[in-house]
């Protein structure tokens, strides 16, 4: 009795080349000797894999649909039977990782891998933005054999082990019957080719290491960190293939004198007690230019000035961070007879002249009334 492959695999006769291949996958899976060493179930794998041979194969499925016997005679039972039914094995290996082995040659010619340089720049071309002259160092095409890996004059040749396929084949038996494997081919490596004559500028590699010069647009409001891509500027890949990318990560300068939290500036000035309680005007170099922070009478040690939209360019958006002056009050440490005595006068002038301890709650500190002092009130 002839067996019913469509029974075998659970399918309707005219199920479509997926369903089929479908359905074959998903047996496999459960029925490999490998997952389930059972004799029966060794029986029932053979049968599945004759099956999928058959229909599988446009010729084959048409000789068994007219009644034919397109396994010669052999049954799926059988030993020598199902050596030919094996001949689906990266089907089988696709069942089990979801993707079959690679057919054919592999090419000679690969994407490069991408590259990184760092770039120092100071605070002000980070704020405003800037455009640099870059030298780097990567591998381009070979321009003697323009990416060819054989010498001028030469060719690459199909190789006489494999011939050209990449891969050769070796039948070897086991209990499951013949069962042939293939590896790539050691003379060719895979490619199908061979370089009998390399270029001897670049070794048959296609690329050779050049530096060039790169002109790289620094967009204003990078920060330490900030990498900026060049799309195909990276290193040239096997084979004279397609560039990677270059990655330009920024490196701000220190500066002497703003510290930066990210788009706003920070900075100290230091005033003598006097400038603090009587109120000035001190000058200070931003990036913008000369300006005069405007210290009003009274200021304290520790208050913050801001200058708003005196800071770095948003990167993503429009305006500026700011500008915070920080003041720092300081106090003389040495005084000469004269300052000193002044100083007692005016806090006796002021009631301020007192055992430590024995000040009132709302009176005046020394710091905020010296102004009034200094007026005569």
């Amino acid at each position: 009795m002839a067996t019913d492959y469509y029974a075998v695999l659970g399918v309707q006769r005219d199920a479509s080349q997926d369903e089929i291949k479908k359905a074959f996958r998903r047996l496999a899976r459960e029925l490999h000797p490998d997952v389930n060493p059972d004799p029966k179930t060794q029986e029932r794998f053979k049968e599945i894999n004759t099956a999928y041979e058959v229909l599988s194969d446009p010729q084959k499925k048409q000789m068994y649909d007219l009644g034919g016997d397109p396994m010669g005679g052999a049954s799926a039972g059988a030993g020598p039977g199902f050596g030919a039914g094996f001949g689906n094995f990266s089907d089988i290996m696709d069942a089990f990782f979801g993707t079959a082995s690679q057919r054919g040659p592999k090419s000679r010619t690969r994407r490069g891998q991408d590259a990184m340089i760092r770039l120092e720049i100071d605070l002000n071309e980070a704020a405003f933005g800037t455009t640099k002259e870059i030298q780097v160092d990567t591998a381009t095409v070979c321009t003697t054999c323009s990416g060819e890996g054989a010498a001028p004059g030469t060719s690459a040749q199909t190789c006489d082990m494999c011939r050209g396929r990449g891969e050769v084949s070796q039948v070897t038996r086991s209990f499951l019957g013949q069962v042939m494997t293939s590896r790539p081919c050691p003379q060719c490596q895979g490619f199908g080719t061979v370089v009998p004559t390399p270029c001897p500028e670049c070794a048959g590699d296609g690329r050779v290491r050049t530096r060039r010069s790169l002109t790289v647009k620094v967009p204003a409001g990078v920060d330490n960190g900030t990498r900026i891509q060049l799309a195909g500027e990276g290193e040239v890949g096997p084979g004279g293939g397609p560039a990677g990318d270059l990655y330009v990560e920024i490196r701000e300068k220190p500066h002497p004198v703003f510290q930066r939290r990210g788009d706003d500036l920070h900075c100290t000035v230091t005033l003598p007690m006097t400038a603090a309680a009587l109120g000035t005007k001190v000058p200070l170099e931003t990036l913008d230019g000369m300006e005069e922070v405007d210290i009003r009478p009274g200021t304290q040690s520790g208050q913050s000035i801001p200058l708003h939209g005196r800071g770095v360019t948003h990167l993503r958006s429009n305006g500026r961070g700011d500008l915070v002056v920080h003041v720092e009050v300081q106090t003389p440490s040495k005084l000469d007879p004269d300052q000193e005595e002044l100083l007692r006068r005016l806090a006796k002038l002021r009631g301020e002249e007192r055992p430590l301890g024995q000040f009132q709650p709302g009176q005046q500190g020394l710091f905020s009334r010296l102004k009034d002092a200094f007026n005569g009130r």
